[in-house]
C-alpha cells in the first residue's frame, strides 16, 4: 500500500514545526528540574491536578502495565480544553515525542508538547497497533449500562467527573481524552480495536505545559485491557487493575531561555456573519 501524505503540513516558523532542541534539552538536562509534587493515582479512581506553565509532568506505570485517561484544560478557562479530534489531523492518531496536543476553538494552540515517552520505539505491532491513542474515548457508564443492562460508577468517565468536582468543573466539561500507554487500532473492517498494554514497571509519558494546565487522570477499570470488558468471553479485570503515578517538576529558567506560552490564532473575522441594528433602534 501506498503511503498517502499528511493533509496538514508544517512550515518554517508555524507551531506544527516543533523546536526539537528546546523540548529535547528539556528531557535530557534532568539536573534542570525540581520535583514539586509526586502523587499515586489508586485502581479505579481519578485524580485531578495543576501544572503552571512552563513545567513538565510525568505519567508513570509504577507497578506494571496499567491504561490512563487524560484530560487537560486551561486552568483559567475550562472552555478551552484538549481537543482530541483535531490533534489526531495535525499531529497523529497515536501521539508520542515532539507531537502536541492542541486546544479547542476558538483558542487552537497547543497546550501540552510532549518531552519524554519511554514507548516510543514500539512503533506498530503485527495487528496495526500503536500507543497513546487519540482515536477512541474514556469508557462511560451510559455505554456500559447499554451493552450490560448494568450500572458501574467506576468508568473512566465518572471517575474524571469526580475528580473534577473540587475544582468547580462537572461532568459537561470532561471531553474525549488521550488514552495513555494504551494500544489500538482499526482492524481490517475498520473497527476499533484494543490489545493488551505493553508498558512495564517505569514506563512514562511527560508532557510540557504550554499554559496553565488543570489535568486530570483516571486509572481505567480495564486495568492493562487484557481482559475482554464486553462480549461472550468479559469478565471483571480487577486483577489487571494497578495504580498510575504522577510527577510534576519545575524547570530552571535556563532551560525556558526563548520560550513564550504559544498565542492563539489573530482570526478577527465574524464567521461571515453582518451585526444588524435591533428593530427598536430603527
Amino acid at each position: 500500500m501506498k503511503d498517502f501524505p499528511a493533509a496538514y503540513q508544517s512550515s518554517a516558523g508555524s507551531p506544527l514545526a516543533v523546536d526539537k532542541a528546546f523540548y529535547r534539552g528539556i528531557a535530557e538536562e534532568t539536573a534542570g528540574r525540581t520535583l514539586v509534587e509526586s502523587f499515586t493515582v489508586p485502581i479505579r479512581t481519578g485524580r485531578a491536578w495543576t501544572v503552571p506553565a512552563g513545567h513538565v509532568f510525568r505519567i508513570v506505570t509504577v507497578e506494571g502495565p496499567q491504561v490512563g485517561d487524560l484530560n487537560l484544560w486551561n486552568r483559567h478557562n475550562p472552555r478551552e480544553r484538549l481537543w482530541a479530534s483535531r490533534t489526531r489531523q495535525l499531529q497523529a492518531a497515536h501521539v508520542t515525542t515532539f507531537d502536541r496536543l492542541w486546544s479547542t476553538l476558538p483558542y487552537l494552540r497547543p497546550i501540552a508538547t510532549i518531552t519524554s515517552d519511554s514507548l516510543k520505539d514500539y512503533g506498530i505491532d503485527e495487528f496495526g497497533g500503536r500507543i497513546h491513542d487519540l482515536l477512541g474515548t474514556r469508557c462511560d457508564p451510559y455505554v456500559n449500562r447499554m451493552l450490560t443492562g448494568e450500572d458501574f460508577d467506576f468508568h473512566c468517565h465518572s471517575n474524571l467527573v469526580r475528580a473534577v468536582a473540587p475544582y468547580g468543573l462537572t461532568e459537561l466539561d470532561v471531553h474525549d481524552v488521550l488514552n495513555v500507554f494504551q494500544c489500538t487500532g482499526l482492524n481490517r473492517a475498520d473497527k476499533y480495536f484494543m490489545r493488551a498494554c505493553p508498558a512495564k514497571t517505569g514506563d512514562h509519558l511527560e508532557f510540557f505545559a504550554e499554559i496553565d494546565l488543570l489535568c486530570a487522570l483516571s486509572t481505567c477499570p480495564g486495568g492493562d485491557l487484557s481482559v475482554p470488558l464486553w462480549g461472550p468471553d468479559a469478565r471483571d479485570p480487577l486483577e489487571v487493575c494497578r495504580p498510575l503515578g504522577v510527577e510534576v517538576h519545575a524547570l530552571d529558567e535556563a532551560l525556558l531561555e526563548g520560550w513564550a506560552p504559544p498565542q492563539s490564532p489573530p482570526y478577527k473575522g465574524a464567521h461571515g456573519m453582518t451585526l444588524r441594528k435591533p428593530a427598536w433602534e430603527g
